[in-house]
């Protein structure tokens, strides 16, 4: 899946507020910030391309139930290590929050697999990317943020650019389009509900509890669509399980190194390496439209990254109350 991961980094919180265990410290090193986050587009793009191969034979639950198995077997060992109550990776300050992002992940993961089981990876993947318009549109309501009139007009643009790609009411128009819409839509919500944990619970917490709540979810489904995979489908759907949890801890890491305003724009690489696999494995490369549409798409998203960036700035040069 897309680094629809760019959650920002939390802000320091006071000594008796901080979650138990350990967090890890930050260190500005931007360099070192700006390659994980590219070797985390890699992981991702990778991920994706053996999704959409698998997609010719199984099922999109299926497939993504196997990724959640290896996400949840991944995981596994923080969850027995005996780090002691207080530092229990389960216990969580925020339970409900941390089901409900589960849920919008997985939400995401599925209807992305689906998508890409009848649309180009690229065309799949730059329609995914209205994820940072739609957490304009949530921060509102779930949020209460004030949004200001450049930052609706960089969301209309946005919109515009994903209109673009589908095309819809022409003959290149797709039902299936609508997929990795709602995919964004959920991958949204989840990483709204990432800015409320954010400093609350520590990373492994959070990367735990989405794992085991998307396992349970799709177990309850998966047996509702079940195809015996073969050994090499199998090995190929650990793959993908593997290399998708790769790339999101390794965004988790980057973040440590680096502010998001530096780290955010990097994300649209992605986009460079799925092309490159869709024409390698599958013989597709994007039209002009679509390619038209993906610019505007990403020059959208970094101009709302540069406002929040702006935004956040002027938050600490005037905090409330002072």
């Amino acid at each position: 899946m897309l680094s629809r991961l760019r959650a920002p980094h939390p802000a320091p919180l006071p000594a008796a507020a901080r979650p138990p265990g350990r967090i890890p410290q930050r260190t500005d090193s931007p360099l070192r910030g700006i390659v994980l986050i590219i070797a985390s587009t890699v992981f991702l793009a990778c991920s994706d391309a053996l999704a959409k191969y698998l997609t010719r034979e199984l099922p999109p639950i299926e497939i993504a139930w196997i990724r959640f198995a290896v996400f949840a077997l991944i995981m596994l060992p923080t969850t027995l290590w005996p780090f002691g109550r207080a530092n229990n990776v389960l216990r969580t300050r925020r339970p409900g929050l941390q089901v409900l992002r589960g849920l919008g992940l997985t939400c995401s993961t599925l209807f992305f697999i689906w998508g890409l089981r009848y649309l180009p990876i690229a065309e799949t993947s730059a329609t995914a990317f209205v994820a940072p318009m739609f957490v304009t549109c949530l921060s509102i309501v779930m949020l209460a943020e004030k949004v200001g009139i450049r930052r609706w007009l960089a969301t209309i643009v946005g919109l515009i650019g994903v209109l673009i790609v589908i095309r819809p009411g022409t003959s290149a128009f797709q039902p299936a389009a609508i997929f990795p819409i709602v995919s964004a839509l959920g991958w949204s919500f989840a990483l709204v509900l990432t800015r409320q944990i954010s400093g609350v619970d520590r990373p492994a917490t959070t990367m735990t509890y989405s794992a085991l709540v998307g396992f349970v979810v799709l177990t309850a489904l998966v047996p509702f669509v079940w195809v015996a995979p073969t050994p090499q489908q199998l090995l190929i759907a650990v793959v993908i399980g593997a290399a998708s949890t790769a790339g999101h801890w390794i965004i988790v890491i980057a973040y440590r190194y680096a502010d998001a305003s530096v780290l955010a724009p990097l994300a649209y690489s992605q986009l460079i390496w799925v092309t490159i696999l869709g024409l390698v494995m599958f013989g597709d490369f994007p039209d002009g439209w679509t390619l038209i549409g993906t610019a505007i798409i990403i020059a959208s998203g970094l101009y709302i990254a540069h406002r929040e960036r702006v935004r956040r700035i002027q938050a600490r040069a005037h905090p409330a109350g002072a």
